[in-house]
């Protein structure tokens, strides 16, 4: 048995692969979360597969472990709170292992219930090159099997990318495992299909424990005028990669409540949200104007950008491929939730900054704006050993989303 801290939540967590149903109970003000398996980084992963990074909160789940209506937050409500005032163009990319065979249903599902108000799909065929609104990509052009802990990743982030940006189309590459080596020929897919696409993002909410030749793989986000986005992950105080690439904006988490008007109530770092300083990433020169008060060491810090992640304050989510219990509406947390949120703003701000260091990027804008009107700068809560304090901090980078200006 392994013990893993979620937040503040003590999991305990069987090593060995299968399908058992991972539960714990949260502390004094905190539902339950149940942690599927595809979120669990098993003995031998590191350098090999990845995992997700979303978890669903039992908070109002029926006994069947899901509700027939959203209980979480909708796109109306984080749209307004965070300022969103677009709806976005050109694609965003979100890539995923394995393969979600209610993906078309359960993303029309999602987009035409009260409170999302989004567009959807009207093909029936979700691998139709000449659908508008969202498709399939089958990475090597034959459909991987299906994992519905995978699925459940997919069904987030297809959501929450359309979600934020309701007039990009939405692309769903399914690699053909959650290798390493299959995700990155995913992310290649990712990037023909973006070649001549102006406004375009690749979301990314997988990852695992950093590796001494993971920089290796960097050359997969060489594409300059796409930005790629990839979940922090859900250990406080610990980094994954590929957020610490160079090229990748690291997407952190914090605890978003809301006032009855919808503005933001209070929003602290959420104890899960990963970061910290790479193990073998050195500093980018966007990081070069972090305070002297914060200690990189040389090092690439994580996360960059952060979005409500916690599961007590999550986000609904709709997926009908049972996976452990659980289908129907969720309530999910995590950095997963971050990731394709964030993408989708970037999306929704329309400004086309892709990921090339030799030029302005997202990230050089990102960390110019640091301090700025551009972002609620979060000062409070922990993560791990860090907490979230004025300016940068190893907990929500540069805070979170305020309207569209330097995204």
């Amino acid at each position: 048995m392994n013990m893993r801290m979620l937040g503040a939540v003590a999991l305990t967590i069987p090593l060995a692969f299968g399908t058992s149903r991972l539960f714990a109970q949260g502390g004094p003000g905190q539902s339950g979360v149940h942690v599927p398996d595809s979120s669990v980084e098993q003995p031998g992963d590191r350098g090999q597969r990845a995992h997700t990074n979303h978890v669903i909160s039992l908070r109002g789940a029926s006994p069947d472990f899901g509700s027939s209506s959203p209980t979480g937050m909708t796109s109306t409500q984080l749209r307004t709170a965070y300022g969103v005032t677009a709806s976005g163009g050109g694609v965003i990319a979100i890539v995923d292992a394995y393969h979600y065979p209610t993906a078309l249903a359960d993303f029309n599902k999602f987009s035409s219930t009260s409170g999302f108000g989004l567009p959807t799909e009207p093909s029936t065929d979700p691998l139709a090159d000449g659908n508008k609104v969202f498709q399939v990509i089958y990475a090597t052009g034959v459909q991987p099997r299906t994992n519905c802990g995978w699925a459940q990743e997919a069904a987030l982030d297809i959501e929450w990318a359309h979600a934020m940006a309701p007039s990009a189309k939405i692309l769903l590459i399914e690699a053909a495992s959650n290798s390493f080596a299959d995700l990155m020929q995913a992310v290649d897919v990712a990037n023909a299909r973006l070649a001549t696409v102006t406004n375009a993002q690749v979301s990314m909410s997988w990852g695992g424990s950093e590796f001494s030749t993971e920089t290796n793989y960097d050359g997969h986000f060489g594409d300059g005028h796409v930005t790629y986005f990839a979940a922090s992950g859900d250990t406080g105080g610990k980094t994954i990669y590929p957020s610490v690439s160079q090229a990748v904006v690291a997407a952190g988490g914090t605890s978003l409540k809301l006032n009855t008007n919808g503005s933001i109530k209070t929003e602290t770092g959420w104890s899960g949200s990963g970061g910290g300083r790479s193990a073998y990433v050195t500093i980018p020169g966007y990081q070069s104007g972090i305070s002297s008060s914060v200690d990189l060491g040389g090092k690439r810090g994580v996360p960059d950008f952060s979005f409500d992640a916690d599961p007590n304050t999550g986000v609904s989510v709709y997926d009908s491929t049972r996976c452990q219990g659980f289908s129907g509406w969720l309530v999910f947390g995590g950095t997963s939730v971050s990731s394709p949120a964030l993408a989708g703003i970037a999306n929704a701000a329309g400004h086309h900054y892709g990921s090339d260091l030799s030029t302005t990027n997202e990230l050089s804008v990102l960390y110019g704006g640091l301090g700025s009107s551009d972002f609620n700068d979060i000062i409070g809560g922990t993560a791990g050993s860090f907490t979230a304090v004025a300016g940068w901090d190893f907990v929500t980078g540069v805070g979170s989303n305020k309207g569209l200006n330097g995204k």
